[in-house]
C-alpha cells in the first residue's frame, strides 16, 4: 500500500512520522544560526531536522525524549557536524536540570509537541492505539514501573469517570467507567482489544455497527475508544503534570527574546498553554503570545489526518 493510501486511512508508512504544522512552527519560532534549541519531544525528529538546518553553523541542539529507543533512532537520523547536538533520555519536566548541564546560559527556543509519535501509535506492543490488539502498556518510557494495565485495573470508578471527562471530553464517561470497573471484577483488563470491547459495550456498539456508522460519518470520524485510550495514556505518563512543570519553568529557561511553542492535541492541554502564555503576557514575562491557536489547514489534514486536532501556540520572552 502506498504512503498516500496509508495517510488517507489515518496511518503512516512504517517507521515514519509527519511533523505537524511544520511551516508554522518554523515561522513563529524563527530558528537562526547559532541559536540554542530544545526539542522537548524529539520523536521521529521531523521538527528537529528542519530547525537544526537553520541554527547551523555553531548552533546547539538539545533533543529530549522519554522513549530511549526512538531517541537513538532520531539521533542517527538528524545529527550533523556543524551543530553541537545532545540527545537526552529524560522527560521535559526536568528541563531546568538538563539545561544546567548542556546550556547553563539558557536557550533561545523551546518546542514541545505533546502528541504521540506515529511510530509509537503503530507499534502494537506499546498498547497506545486501538488500531491493533496488544498488551495495554501505554508507557512512553519503557523503564517506568506503572503501565496501562496497572492503572485501568486499580483506578476508582469516580476517578476514572472524572479523568475521561476532564482529559478527553468523553461524553459517555460515567457508563464507560462503570463498565470498566464491572469488567475487571470478572477478569483483569490486560489488552487493547479487551478495553475496546468494553467501550463498545458501554456505547451500545459492536465492531460491525461501528464500521457501518463510520461509513456514514465519513472522513475523520473518531474511533469510539479514542478518548478512553487517550485518557489512559495521559494518566500512565502523567502528561498533564509534566506539561505544567514545563510551562512554569520555561521563562527561567529561555534567554531574553527567547521563543517557546507548544503543539497540543486536546482541550485540557491547550487550555493550560493558553492560560500560561496569556498570564505571562499580562505580567510582562512574555512580550508576545499567540492570541489564538494556530491549526492545520485542510490540505495538511487531508495529507496527515492525525494532525486534525493539533493546536499550536507560541510566546516570546521579554528582552
Amino acid at each position: 500500500m502506498t504512503k498516500q493510501h496509508l495517510r488517507a486511512k489515518g496511518k503512516t508508512a512504517p517507521g515514519t512520522h509527519i511533523p505537524v504544522l511544520l511551516n508554522e512552527v518554523l515561522r513563529c519560532l524563527n530558528p537562526r544560526p547559532g541559536d540554542v534549541v530544545v526539542d522537548c519531544t524529539l520523536g521521529f525528529g521531523g521538527h528537529a531536522k528542519e530547525m537544526i538546518k537553520r541554527i547551523a553553523p555553531d548552533g546547539v541542539f538539545i533533543g529530549l525524549d522519554a522513549d530511549g529507543l526512538e531517541l537513538e533512532k532520531a539521533k542517527r537520523r538528524i545529527t550533523r557536524p556543524d551543530v553541537w547536538s545532545h540527545f537526552v533520555n529524560r522527560n521535559f519536566a526536568d528541563l531546568p536540570d538538563i539545561l544546567k548541564e548542556y546550556a547553563p546560559d539558557g536557550c533561545d527556543i523551546i518546542l514541545a509537541d505533546i502528541g504521540v509519535s506515529s511510530m509509537q501509535v503503530d507499534d502494537a506492543s506499546r498498547g497506545i492505539s486501538y488500531k491493533a490488539d496488544g498488551p495495554l502498556d501505554m508507557r512512553m518510557n519503557r523503564n517506568s514501573a506503572k503501565t496501562g494495565i496497572d492503572v485501568i485495573n486499580s483506578i476508582s470508578e469516580g476517578e476514572l469517570s472524572k479523568a475521561l471527562w476532564e482529559l478527553s471530553d468523553e461524553p459517555d464517561h460515567k457508563i464507560i467507567a462503570k463498565m470498566i470497573v464491572g469488567q475487571r471484577t470478572v477478569e483483569p483488563i490486560t489488552t487493547t482489544g479487551q478495553l475496546i470491547r468494553v467501550v463498545f459495550n458501554a456505547k451500545g456498539l459492536t465492531e460491525r455497527t461501528w464500521k457501518k456508522r463510520q461509513k456514514q460519518l465519513g472522513f475523520g470520524s473518531a474511533h469510539p475508544a479514542a478518548r478512553t485510550f487517550q485518557t489512559l495514556r495521559i494518566l500512565v505518563n502523567d502528561e498533564i503534570g509534566s506539561l505544567i512543570k514545563l510551562l512554569v519553568a520555561a521563562p527561567k529557561c529561555l534567554k531574553p527574546a527567547g521563543r517557546i511553542g507548544v503543539i497540543s492535541f486536546h482541550s485540557t492541554e491547550d487550555r493550560l498553554v493558553k492560560e500560561s502564555f496569556q498570564t505571562g503576557y499580562k505580567e510582562g514575562t512574555y512580550t508576545a503570545a499567540s492570541p489564538k491557536p494556530i491549526v492545520p489547514r485542510t490540505k495538511e489534514i487531508v495529507s496527515n489526518p492525525r494532525s486534525s486536532s493539533a493546536k499550536f501556540r507560541y510566546a516570546v520572552k521579554a528582552g
